[in-house]
């Protein structure tokens, strides 16, 4: 086990209550927002959770990993639907390094020509 993400997200939700307690205006707008990030229905829950967990490892956020585990859980998300999930957001992190490093390449490019 690398962590325990389940007292990961107890304590979390814990500190959160601090901040709650400190800025509750900009809490209460946060808790709308995430209350709201679905608000067409667009997206099943399922897709939504895949979504975030990729997210989550791009960002490298483990509350939220936290988080979105226990929720992807809960709507049904299969083993096999999550690394899948999380291939597509490794691809995409190898894929930014290499526009990323193609952008590097053009600068040292201009720099070498002056």
């Amino acid at each position: 086990m690398l962590m325990d993400w389940i007292e990961t997200l107890r304590k979390n939700r814990a500190a959160g209550g601090l901040l709650m307690k400190a800025n509750p205006k900009m809490m209460t707008a946060y808790q709308g927002f995430n209350a709201n990030q679905n608000g067409n229905g667009a997206l099943d829950a399922k897709t939504k959770e895949l979504i975030a967990l990729a997210v989550a490892v791009t960002t490298r956020c483990d509350g939220c990993i936290a988080a979105h585990a226990k929720a992807a859980k809960e709507v049904g998300v299969t083993e096999a639907e999550l690394s899948d999930a999380l291939g597509t957001a490794m691809a995409l992190n190898t894929g930014a390094a290499f526009v990323y490093s193609n952008r590097v390449m053009d600068a040292f490019q201009q720099f070498s020509a002056q």
